[in-house]
């Protein structure tokens, strides 16, 4: 096959994970340029990564880098306008979330990106996970029976206890629903497929939040955004979803993700917010009627997860690292699938349709009512057993 020739735009600290995994699939692709904001580091990056062109703004290497792909890394505030010239310059994507801002944004870039026959995906890729993945291959067994329900829950107390900027995560277009969620609800999609209708309740707990970190300890962020979020969805199949989203918790002892069948319930019993869907690997848990028991007697949770299964892992990408994973493994599908001619699995059209989903559950709790689904999307194929590993 043709190997696809890749442009970089955005050289913050997440690059280096996608760097170093594309570096692994020379067969595929060559990365080709880079672009950062400042000439100085596109430069020190292409040195260190032995990149030929480095480039002092994203525009420039868009429309003039000899390349058939732009790896979009840079800050959310960028991606509909850099996304969009890359595909009027006749150029595939693949994007960090969110795909834009606002949904009317991402659907002119996927109405784009068809009309123009380019491809167009987008992060998270964390689906394709040996976790999820296996969590598929149960619920496509059948070993849970018809799928009822889902429950997913984003809940700490926000990014300003850990984070040295968190600034952004408080700003339009971010927020516990908007930055961390479509983690949470892009592996629902992948394991359940397409949503009809959602809702939500939500509010804006506090107008300014003290930043706890180094180096602007004790300044004020302006909160523009709702921080508590609680949703439903309908999927398609069926099943109903409830989730929470929210900055405002202090801990929590909830799983991250259930799923719930007529024949037992799938856990990913992470007690930190920030794994679930959020890494490659992970625990799972698994109850079915064949182990199940009912407590006459309080129990203990660290008790309960000894009547669980817990189920190995059987796919690759397995790691549960923040910092070295498989980022970037749904670029290299993208890039097979143009190849085979079949659809990529990190799609734009299921980014889209969280996007909306988002946007609508937003919405409607402004307005409280339900929002009805525009868009839909072919649940992604569990990832194929020659899907090659690095």
């Amino acid at each position: 096959m043709k190997k696809l020739r890749i442009g970089v735009v955005g050289l913050g600290d997440i690059s280096r994970v996608y760097l170093n995994n594309l570096k692994k699939y020379s067969d595929f692709v060559t990365i080709d340029a880079c672009a950062s904001r400042s000439l100085e580091k596109a430069q020190k990056k292409a040195a260190e990564f032995g990149i030929p062109h480095a480039y002092a703004c994203a525009e420039d290497l868009i429309e003039q880098a000899d390349v058939d792909l732009i790896l979009n890394l840079t800050t959310p505030d960028a991606h509909y306008r850099l996304n969009k010239l890359a595909l009027t310059c006749g150029k595939h994507v693949y994007t960090e979330k969110p795909l834009a801002f606002t949904y009317a944004e991402g659907k002119e870039l996927v109405d784009l990106a068809q009309s123009k026959h380019l491809r167009i995906g987008c992060a998270p890729d964390t689906f394709l996970g040996a976790r999820l993945q296996t969590c598929r291959d149960i619920l496509d067994s059948g070993k849970i029976g018809e799928i009822i329900g889902a429950s997913a829950f984003v809940i700490y107390h926000g990014c300003e206890t850990f984070h040295p900027n968190p600034a952004f995560y408080y700003h339009t277009g971010a927020g516990p629903l908007m930055d961390i969620g479509p983690y949470y609800v892009t592996a629902l999609l992948s394991l359940l497929g397409p949503v009809q209708a959602c809702c939500a309740m939500s509010k804006r707990t506090f107008d300014q939040r003290p930043i706890a970190t180094e180096p602007h300890r004790g300044e004020m962020i302006d909160v523009e955004v709702d921080t508590y979020t609680t949703g439903l969805m309908q999927f398609a199949s069926g099943a109903i979803g409830t989730a929470i989203f929210s900055f405002d918790v202090w801990d929590s002892n909830l799983p991250r993700i259930e799923i719930y069948g007529t024949k037992g319930t799938l856990c990913l019993p992470d007690i930190d917010p920030l794994d679930g869907p959020n890494i490659f690997g992970g625990d799972i848990w698994l109850r079915t009627e064949e182990n199940y028991r009912w407590y006459s007697q309080p129990r203990d949770w660290f008790d309960v997860k000894k009547d669980w299964e817990h189920v190995p892992l059987t796919r690759p990408f397995a790691s549960t690292s923040h910092s070295e994973n498989s980022r970037g493994i749904g670029l290299i599908d993208m890039v097979l699938a143009l190849a085979e001619n079949r659809p990529e699995r990190a799609s734009g059209r299921m980014a889209l349709h969280s996007l909306e989903m988002m946007e609508k559950m937003l919405s409607g709790a402004k307005t409280q009512q339900f929002g009805i689904l525009e868009t839909t999307f072919d649940r992604p194929q569990p990832l194929s057993a020659d899907f090659p590993v690095r």
